[in-house]
């Protein structure tokens, strides 16, 4: 979510991704599940879709992981974390940094990532800080 600018799997993802954006920049609350959640919605139906990977699972711990230590509060299942615009700014100048980047390894999306986050995430949906 922090590099999203747009772009995705299918229109019906990015549809959905941006209406998500919204939400998000708005402040409400993201809460952490297992498995696919409400962005991956528009791809679940495919038993095949990347989501259901053992590996995005990994990527997915990892990063919750990566967040946790850098907030220095852990980040159980079911918690839920506010997505205030001081707290997205934090989280892209670490990523940025690649201090939260190592569940980036092996994405497709990485050097898109890597582009907006070069680009000082100009182009960036959820909460943009311009």
């Amino acid at each position: 979510m922090l590099t999203y600018v747009g772009k995705g799997y299918s229109p019906a993802f990015v549809e959905n991704y941006e209406a998500i954006a919204a939400r998000l920049s708005a402040g409400e609350e993201i809460q952490l599940v297992a498995g696919p959640d409400d962005i991956c919605g528009p791809l679940t139906a495919d038993p095949e879709a990347h989501c259901h990977g053992a590996s995005v699972v990994e990527r997915d711990r990892e990063a919750a992981d990566a967040v946790a230590r850098l907030l220095g509060s852990p980040l159980p299942l079911g918690a839920l974390i506010t997505p205030t615009l001081a707290l997205i700014e934090r989280l892209r100048a670490n990523f940025a940094t690649g201090k939260i980047r190592s569940a980036c390894a092996g994405c497709e999306w990485s050097d898109l990532c890597d582009q907006v986050a070069g680009e000082g995430f100009a182009s960036v949906r959820v909460a943009p800080s311009r």
